[in-house]
């Protein structure tokens, strides 16, 4: 089986296995609001986006960078300087993640209406943070252990699937909401299942030899490709999150929702494409671990193939079946068919133009990547003032279209001049025609 083609089959079972999920999460919201009313769902959702932000904060970076150093320390047979890793990533969750469970509920005070509902959920709320926080990390490092699967299974399958249980638990034995019970039940549930993944983590790196005796200038190389991967994955896994709060003021609430709409299951539909780069990492950090730039230069252009070949099957997904998609939540929302199609299109332009960001980490080089993510971010300003006063919710889309395209491309640029690698799809077809 080829690279390519292996690619391929893995990456769609991990994206159906992220439909799946998104299933359940979508049954449990359901639920909720069916049998205890819209106010409890409310309350929920509140509490799930407070404990995914705290969770992204309580590694303080590592996880972002995880899958990059486990996959480095792996290739190399460099098991201390993995453990020490990894006993600073999750020793910052333990740490912080106490200081927040014990002491964060004050913040609460701060957050006016929204803090008046969290502050007596607070507890739950931080304990499930805690438990995300360790499923970050933990998927990250099997990632880079080659055991993907077993990094994303766990979040993807059986988080959605606990909280769906804990839902039915309380229900079936109480009249009434009852979120507070239910909220105990999931954080002490999530909090078994990761802590038994991480001991999957521990069982996992037995094998790896300890090798030599441990740099003393790791740790700040560590805090050195953390801190840009930090505003990297900030300015792009929740690049649509801050548009929105951009757009609040320029498009009308009803537009906004069905926008907001249209960038979750953009979301979704991307993760397909993030899936083909995390199953090649490790395969990319061998190669480089043994300067071999052609192997280098093959695990690329595979990945890109893969990707792009992804990208543009879901971009015709979406063109086809997305209205009647969006028609699950409402008649009205099918006006966001065709900016949801370009909002994909975009994901067929970063996946032809590569993992460029990566590329640059693995040349030392983590913070060439900043300027391109700052000039994405300026851009989708730019066009959103530009085009949405005029054009509405098809100028927010285009807008984006282009501020992910110009991005990419810087990006792609970058790591072209600073590394002397080309990551886009054009660089394996020139391989192969030579």
């Amino acid at each position: 089986m080829s690279i390519a083609t292996r690619l391929a089959s893995k990456s769609a079972f991990l994206f159906a296995l992220r439909i799946a999920g998104a299933g359940f999460i979508f049954l449990v919201q359901a639920a909720i609001a069916r049998v205890w009313g819209a106010a409890a769902l409310g309350d929920y959702l509140v509490v799930i986006a407070a404990a995914n932000l705290l969770a992204v904060g309580m590694p303080l970076g590592f996880q972002t960078v995880s899958t990059y150093f486990t996959a480095e320390y792996r290739s190399r047979g460099e098991g201390r300087h993995l453990r020490r890793f990894l006993a600073h990533a999750y020793g910052h969750i333990v740490v912080i993640g106490l200081i927040v469970t014990l002491f964060g509920w004050p913040v609460t005070h701060l957050l006016g209406e929204t803090g008046e509902h969290l502050r007596p959920l607070w507890t739950p709320t931080a304990l499930i943070a805690v438990a995300t926080a360790i499923a970050y990390v933990n998927a990250t490092v099997l990632v880079g252990l080659k055991r993907p699967l077993a990094g994303y299974l766990a979040d993807m399958m059986f988080r959605p699937a606990l909280m769906l249980a804990g839902f039915a638990i309380v229900a079936a034995f109480s009249q009434g909401a009852q979120l507070l019970p239910m909220l105990w039940i999931v954080a002490i549930l999530l909090l078994v299942l990761f802590a038994g993944q991480f001991g999957y983590v521990l069982m996992s790196i037995r094998d790896i030899p300890r090798g030599e005796a441990p740099r003393p200038d790791e740790r700040r190389r560590w805090w050195r490709f953390a801190a840009p991967w930090v505003l990297i994955v900030l300015a792009s896994d929740y690049f649509f999150d801050i548009n929105l709060l951009l757009l609040a003021g320029l498009l009308e609430r009803g537009d906004l929702a069905i926008f907001g709409v249209s960038t979750r299951i953009f979301a979704l539909v991307s993760f397909g494409v993030v899936a083909v780069y995390s199953l090649t990492l490790p395969d990319m950090f061998e190669a480089e671990a043994k300067a071999d730039r052609a192997a280098m230069a093959s695990r690329i252009g595979e990945a890109n193939l893969v990707a792009t070949l992804l990208a543009l099957g879901l971009f015709l997904g979406v063109l086809v079946f997305g209205r009647y998609l969006l028609l699950l939540f409402g008649e009205e929302f099918q006006t966001g068919a065709v900016p949801m199609a370009i909002l994909c299109l975009a994901l067929v332009v970063r996946a032809m133009f590569g993992p460029a960001s990566l590329v640059l980490s693995m040349h030392n080089k983590p913070y060439a990547s900043l300027p391109s993510v700052l000039l994405g971010v300026l851009t989708v300003v730019a066009g959103n003032y530009l085009l949405v006063p005029p054009y509405g919710l098809m100028g927010a889309a285009v807008a984006a279209f282009i501020a992910i395209s110009v991005w990419s491309v810087s990006l792609w640029m970058t790591a072209l001049v600073q590394a002397k690698v080309d990551v886009s799809i054009f660089g394996r077809f020139r391989v192969a025609a030579a």
